[in-house]
């Protein structure tokens, strides 16, 4: 049987409000940018490129930090440096810039469908941001997860696309936490912040989810936030909801506060650890 892990009352969660604040301001900060994926984000001065480029940073942000900047650099170079520009002239022949391209269960096939899509998405909506809004619409209208017809709509642009491709792009319908698509729209739609861009805003960030990784859950269910087992889509939904009632206009913020804690766990006062097993 997996554990069990304690959940704080609701009124217990605000307790940490002002324990968490403190890192979400102390981790928040502009020298965050430059050992974080999100820098290619910041690389750029054109929205669209900012988009692409981040997309592609997120979806590839698995692993070290540094390993993931190396390989997404690599494969913008691949790309000159003009996202955008590339995709949006991309041809089949163009695919084999790809070649030798590795990272982790990513290959030049995968790459060439993504670009692939992603130049259809960009001919069909003039702008990424403008097919987010189109599945958000989507979504909402028919009452489902952002992500699960992000995932539908994303590849309906070439069904033929293979299967090896379509998990790279998470599904809320397989109970995928996410986590990178959710980091994605954090970067890009939170705004007033000294790290996320806020370049979209196609909905508000009240709305983010939690960008659930291991490390995150971790410092989550020590502190008593989350009391799930296993990292998927419905432990994002009861982390998000936690957090929110710190802050239900920005409730994404407190992942800089949950990952700073994963770096420095004795940090972590004792009265506010809920499952110390967690922090063995």
């Amino acid at each position: 049987m997996p554990p069990e892990f304690t959940k704080r009352s609701p009124k217990e969660i605000k307790e940490l409000q002002s324990f968490l604040d403190t890192w979400v301001e102390k981790v928040e900060q502009p020298q965050y940018i430059d050992d974080d994926p999100v820098l290619f984000m910041h690389a750029f001065n054109q929205k669209e490129d900012q988009l692409l480029a981040g997309f592609f940073a997120a979806t590839m942000a698995w692993g070290r930090r540094d390993v993931v900047i190396r390989k997404v650099r690599d494969f913008l170079d691949r790309m000159d440096n003009r996202p955008a520009d590339f995709i949006t002239n991309f041809s089949d022949r163009d695919a084999q810039r790809f070649e030798g391209f590795k990272h982790r269960t990513f290959k030049p096939v995968d790459m060439k469908w993504l670009v692939k899509i992603l130049q259809s998405i960009l001919l069909k909506y003039d702008s990424f941001e403008r097919f987010w809004a189109d599945c958000h619409q989507k979504a909402t209208e028919n009452q489902r997860p952002l992500m699960s017809v992000f995932h539908e709509q994303f590849f309906a642009q070439h069904p033929e696309a293979p299967q090896r491709t379509r998990k790279h792009v998470s599904n809320a319908d397989k109970k995928s936490s996410c986590k990178r698509l959710y980091l994605f729209l954090r970067w890009a739609l939170r705004n007033n912040s000294p790290v996320d861009l806020g370049v979209m805003d196609f909905m508000p960030q009240s709305q983010l989810m939690i960008p659930l990784d291991v490390h995150v859950a971790r410092q989550a269910r020590a502190l008593g936030l989350l009391s799930r087992t296993y990292n998927d889509w419905w432990a994002v939904q009861e982390l998000t909801e936690a957090l929110r009632l710190l802050d239900p206009k920005d409730p994404a913020k407190y992942d800089y506060a949950l990952f700073g804690l994963g770096v420095n766990q004795d940090q972590i006062p004792q009265e506010f650890i809920k499952n110390p097993t967690m922090l063995d």
